[in-house]
Order: structure tokens, then sequence, then C-alpha cells
């Protein structure tokens, strides 16, 4: 085989394989959420890689250890999480905050979660002051009012 047509097939070879793992990447991120209720409804949903979204129950949330255990709610209906990840969850995660949670289902109901999102807040606050007064920095570059 001449160098070419052996360079020729290392190319095919790489951009091939290339190609692969992308399409095997935007497989696996490309999962939308499904409510409650469309993960309740599914047809064995079970050890399949699913993400679920709802609203934190309020009160629901116990720790232990690294495990956290909560109930994201839809309307009238409920699912219990089991949290075992290695990340810390985000700072937004709380009582009554819109989350999703990535993981699989059980076969007894229970979600088993290996990542979770909270929805950041939509209501931001201006710090206290006067409207259309300007900031006056001090010596330290801290804004005084």
């Amino acid at each position: 085989m001449k160098t070419y047509a052996k360079f020729a097939v290392l190319i095919v070879i790489i951009v091939g394989t290339l190609a692969w793992l992308a399409t095997g990447g935007i497989k696996e991120t490309k999962t939308y959420y499904k409510t409650i209720s469309e993960l309740q409804e599914m047809k064995d949903p079970h050890g399949k890689r699913i993400r679920v979204g709802g609203d934190v129950a309020p009160g629901s949330i116990r720790r232990n250890g690294k495990q956290v255990f909560f109930t994201l709610q839809q309307d009238s209906r409920t699912l219990k999480v089991v949290y075992n990840g290695s990340d810390p969850l985000p700072d937004t995660f709380k009582d009554g905050a819109q989350a999703l949670a990535d993981g699989k289902l059980d076969p007894s109901g229970v979600f088993y979660a290996s990542k979770i999102q909270a929805k950041c807040a939509s209501k931001y606050e201006a710090a206290p002051g006067k409207p259309g007064q300007r900031p006056v920095y001090g010596a330290s570059g801290q804004a005084r009012m």
C-alpha cells in the first residue's frame, strides 16, 4: 500500500472515531426532562437514565452523611428522590425550589439521582439606596450610599 493510501485510511479512521464519539456524547447529554406525571405514566422506566423535574416539597429535605433524601412534587403527584452524587447541592436547592434530578428510577418507585440542578431565582433585588442616587466610593473601593 502506498503512503498516500495509508494516510487516507488513517484519516478516515480518525474522522469516523471522532464522529462516533460526538454522536454518543450528544445522545448522552440530550436528555430532556420529564414531569413527574410523565415519568409515572411511562412504560417500564426502571433502570433508564431519566431527568425529572418538579418542586422540592416543603419540609422534605433530609441529610444523612453524603446522601440527601427529598420529595419532588408536581400538582398532586410526588416522587421520592435519593441523591448520592459527588457534587455538592446547589445553593438554590431548598424547600419549594424548582429542581431537576438526573438518575434512574428503581422498581420500588424511588428515584436515585446522580445530579441535581435547581432553578436560579428569577427575581433579583437591588441593594438598598435611593433611586437615581449614584454610589460614592470610599478609599477601600466599597460603595457608600
